[in-house]
């Protein structure tokens, strides 16, 4: 099992609070970027152990060579921060089909959110307007690529899973006909995700996870995975049935109901969006006027 981090950049394993540069435990230069040390996962579970068991293995020198000074939160990036692709998913639990008064798709509905949108798990969201609204959702990450990717096999495909707010301006998306989805939810600093890549064997269920989102803590969604439409097999079945997926791909996987639209609520300068995910972690974003 691993916890993978992007601090400013650098790949780092956390392990029992402490944050371990992965190419200084790995002896790889190339490990020090975090998008190398999603496609090389399998090797991750390995230097945790390492850390975990250094006294009794005669590694405490390499550990502590290792060792990160700081482990300051507001210094983590997006947990994946290059993927080639983000995909995303539309109307994928029961609750917010409801509110949004649409019928159950009869298969994945998925969109593009832009990589330039990733932002880190402590980083503000930048307001574009005046209908801005939150997302929580959990986020997929493909650490072995593939194409036509059967379900039964498809977690052994997944590096790790992380959480993401898919913010979403709807005066943008929502404009035109037909709407602009992709426009809409690729703002720069629409898409934090963080706070790690948490390998799949570290969580109880990784099709059970519970998740929330509180803005100025008050609750808005609160929901499971295990409520989702199309559980995480199927999404990666369906979507590398059309595409390759590549090392690194992240997928936003649908949030549940409680968004700002059916309540008639948006963002405002200085909300406080914190979204939390059982096992994975917590993401708390400021939001801001327009820089």
């Amino acid at each position: 099992m691993f916890r993978l981090l992007n601090v400013e950049g650098q790949a780092a394993l956390e392990v029992d609070g402490a944050w371990y540069a992965v190419d200084r435990l790995g002896d790889d230069p190339a490990l020090s970027d975090p998008m190398q040390a999603i496609a090389r996962f399998a090797e991750l579970h390995e230097l945790t152990r390492i850390v975990a068991d250094a006294d009794e293995e005669g590694a405490g020198a390499l550990v502590a060579s290792a060792r990160l000074d700081h482990t300051d939160v507001r210094r983590l990036g997006p947990a994946v921060p290059n993927p080639s692709k983000v995909i995303a998913i539309g109307l994928n639990y029961r609750s917010h089909a409801q509110e949004s008064n649409l019928e159950l798709p009869p298969s994945p509905i998925a969109f593009t959110k832009f990589p330039s949108c990733l932002a880190g798990p402590r980083d503000d969201i930048e307001l574009s307007g005046d209908r801005v609204d939150w997302e929580v959702e959990l986020v997929v990450v493909i650490g072995i690529g593939g194409r036509r990717i059967e379900a039964d096999r498809a977690w052994s495909h997944v590096a790790g899973v992380t959480l993401g707010q898919d913010i979403s301006d709807r005066a943008v998306q929502l404009i035109g006909s037909p709407p602009q989805f992709s426009l809409g939810k690729s703002f720069d600093t629409f898409g934090p995700i963080g706070p790690a890549v948490v390998s799949v064997d570290s969580l109880d269920d990784p099709d059970d996870i519970e998740l929330w989102c509180e803005v100025d803590d008050e609750r808005m969604q609160h929901s499971r995975t295990s409520d989702l439409i199309f559980g995480v097999p199927e999404l990666v079945a369906s979507l590398s049935a059309v595409m390759t997926l590549c090392p690194g791909d992240v997928i936003f996987t649908g949030t549940p109901g409680g968004v700002g639209m059916g309540r008639g609520r948006f963002l405002r300068p200085g909300n406080v969006v914190s979204s939390v995910a059982v096992g994975i972690g917590e993401l708390a974003n400021r939001c801001v006027a327009p820089g």
